[in-house]
C-alpha cells in the first residue's frame, strides 16, 4: 500500500477527523537526507478533529506519532504537522 494511503487510513481510524489533508512533499527535498526518487518520504499532515479538544500541541503531536509509529520507523523520513480541533 502506498505510504500516503496508509497514513490516511490510520488517521481516519484513530481520530475520525472532519478535515484531513496528507500531502507528499518529497519532491521538495531532492538531495536531502532520507529522500528517495520514488517519493513518499516527506509528508505534511493538516488535520482537524474534535478528539484534540483540550490537548496541548505536544500531546496532539504525540498522538499522531503514536498512530503512525510503524510508518515513522520504516517509511517516513520527515513529517510536518498542522493539528487543531
Amino acid at each position: 500500500m502506498q505510504v500516503r494511503l496508509a497514513i490516511i487510513n490510520k488517521l481516519n481510524k484513530a481520530f475520525n477527523p472532519y478535515e484531513l489533508n496528507v500531502i507528499d512533499e518529497s519532491q521538495k527535498h531532492i538531495g536531502h537526507s532520507g529522500y528517495k526518487p520514488e517519493g513518499e518520504t516527506h509528508f505534511k499532515i493538516k488535520m482537524k478533529t474534535t478528539i484534540f479538544g483540550g490537548l496541548t500541541r505536544l500531546d496532539m503531536q504525540r498522538q499522531v506519532f503514536k498512530a503512525l509509529s510503524e510508518e515513522m520507523e520504516s517509511r517516513i523520513h520527515a513529517l510536518s504537522l498542522e493539528l487543531s480541533c
